[in-house]
């Protein structure tokens, strides 16, 4: 059959091309504009939470080359931190810019993603780029975003979900259903880099699978087997990435199997209740918290596990059963139970309800919400004023929720505020006191978290603290005493031994600090307070040796270093 003559180009098609150019152009600015005002009140927030773990938190950072950026779990995560690093050292502004330029790149391959699936199931060019605007609109504005974006460390679920999306949209738009090997190794290349950002991105191939499975026509083994440039390499790169997971996790102290305090039978049981929390959070966005309190389920039947167990096979079992005439739906139903089982299925973590953990796999809750709209006459301005007031009102609460992110004392208040019987909220709450120096707050929040939960080393050591802030030695004795019983640290030692120095004790206090000293002979801060203690016992020549060898151990020590020159300035005045 002879092709069918292309018709001639009319002089208004430049004109046309040029009008949707520019009309896309300002679509992605005004969405960057809106996104940029919902994120902005946690633009200049500072570090929180478990930012302080992060490698540019290190004393070493300044120091360290770049292939040490490079090797730590998640190598591309850590290239991205240095860039800031070299912006802005630790400024958080550039970190927090960053993650919302991420989040946007993110939603523009979602807009993709969302546009070429709703091509395949037939849907008209207007409908189509409607729904794909709302869509992407959606995952950009949603507050449960916020975490991913907001939070510095969430920034690898942010990465890593750029990544995927990024592989995804190339293997959605290939030119034919037999892959090539360029495409694949796009994909491939995308799908690695998405891995070495975060380790739950190894799920790739079976969204890769699920999706030529549901719009790829006559898709079947044989076409598996055809596109075995594709499968066969993403299959083996997915076991060396769940191989590295297992790596990981090995390495890990707050996920795996070797958690006791949380075996991975009992995780799965929580699953199946957290799994619908998710669900209910995305379609009403309250409740949010950065520490949800969510009752672990030890068995089948504890807090009606069961029942979100039995809820999640008929949603599974619908979606199959009605794949014909509901295609949207249920491919997102699939694909969001897929994306959501490397933290929400049998490796227990040990905050079994994170709202990050939703960010990628909203793409599948975005699909079953076009399955309906897809339906109805979007081009009624009622119909076309909803979808925009919702993406408004997710903007609104977005913009709220950023508020909480703006200060550690406002996220932990918050948090403290939804969650009164979480033990590590008040812990928290009460440190960000302690920090700011409102001592009386901190004892309160410490006395509470440990009524909530057998205080352990840390929060013993910190409550002894705030209790000596507050004007409490003897009680911020008794606390470092019990500390020490727990677990014999150099650093207990020491503020045992700076609290009784300050009460006038110089005989316990010295005793304290050679113990602490026959723990850690390597502890900088033991030398800088016994140093300080025979200073004040008029022993300044000892107290002098104190503090040289305090700065030989730790020479980045300001403490160590102003005490050292304290007491040579003093000696110099006596000479």
């Amino acid at each position: 059959m002879p092709k069918a003559r292309r018709p001639a180009k009319t002089r208004t098609e430049p004109a046309v091309k040029t009008r949707n150019t520019s009309y896309w152009v300002v679509a992605f600015a005004f969405a960057g504009v809106v996104t940029f005002l919902a994120y902005g009140p946690a633009l200049d927030g500072p570090f929180l939470f478990d930012d302080a773990y992060l490698l540019f938190f290190s004393p070493e950072s300044a120091e360290m080359p770049f292939t040490h950026w490079l090797s730590g779990v998640r190598p591309l995560l850590n290239a991205t931190y240095w860039v800031n690093y070299q912006l802005s050292g630790q400024d958080a502004v550039s970190y927090h810019v960053f993650n919302v330029i991420i989040h946007l790149a993110s939603a523009l391959l979602l807009f993709l993603v969302l546009r070429r699936i709703l091509e395949w199931t037939g849907t008209p060019e207007w409908p189509r780029r409607a729904l794909s605007l709302f869509g992407a609109g959606l995952f950009l504005l949603h507050p449960l975003q916020t975490e991913s974006v907001a939070y510095v460390a969430g920034r690898s679920e942010a990465q890593s979900a750029l990544l995927l999306l990024s592989a995804y949209a190339v293997f959605l738009y290939r030119k034919q259903a037999a892959i090539t090997w360029s495409t694949a190794l796009a994909v491939l290349a995308l799908f690695g880099a998405a891995v070495l950002s975060k380790e739950h991105a190894a799920v790739f191939p079976a969204l890769l699978l699920l999706t030529d499975y549901y719009w790829n026509p006559g898709f079947s083994l044989s076409g598996a087997r055809r596109n075995w440039r594709l499968y066969a390499p993403a299959a083996a790169l997915g076991a060396v990435g769940l191989v590295y997971v297992w790596k990981v996790l090995g390495q890990a102290q707050t996920a795996g199997f070797a958690m006791r305090e949380l075996p991975w039978n009992h995780y799965f049981y929580t699953q199946w209740r957290a799994i619908w929390v998710y669900v209910r959070m995305f379609f009403l966005p309250y409740g949010q918290s950065a520490d949800h309190d969510f009752a672990i389920s030890r068995s089948p039947l504890d807090h009606g596990a069961i029942v979100g167990l039995l809820a999640l096979i008929g949603m599974a079992a619908a979606a199959w059963l009605l794949r014909r005439r509901y295609p949207l739906a249920s491919f997102g139903i699939l694909i969001f139970l897929v994306l959501l089982a490397p933290t929400s299925s049998v490796v227990p973590i040990k905050d079994p309800l994170a709202e990050r953990r939703l960010y990628l796999p909203m793409l599948g809750l975005v699909l079953v919400c076009a399955e309906p709209l897809r339906r109805i006459n979007l081009r009624r301005p009622a119909a076309m004023a909803t979808l925009a007031a919702v993406v408004f009102v997710c903007g609104v609460l977005t913009y709220q929720r950023n508020q909480v992110w703006t200060s550690p004392l406002a996220l932990w208040a918050d948090t403290a505020a939804k969650s009164p019987n979480n033990p590590r909220a008040h812990f928290h709450l009460a440190f960000t006191h302690y920090q700011a120096g409102n001592c009386p707050e901190a004892v309160k929040g410490f006395e509470r978290a440990a009524a909530l939960e057998p205080p352990d080393h840390r929060l013993l050591v910190d409550w002894g603290l705030a209790l000596e802030c507050a004007g409490q030695p003897r009680q911020a004795l008794e606390k470092l005493q019990l500390a020490a019983g727990l677990q014999r640290t150099a650093h207990v030692y020491t503020q045992i031994g700076m609290i009784r120095g300050k009460q006038g004790d110089y005989p316990g206090a010295l005793e304290a600090l050679e113990t602490a000293a026959s723990i850690d002979a390597n502890y900088a801060m033991t030398y800088v307070y016994r140093g300080n203690v025979r200073a004040a016992m008029g022993d300044e020549a000892r107290a002098l040796e104190d503090f040289q060898r305090a700065v030989r151990l730790d020479p980045k020590s300001d403490v160590a270093r102003q005490s050292l020159m304290r007491a040579q300035q003093r000696q110099g005045q006596r000479r």
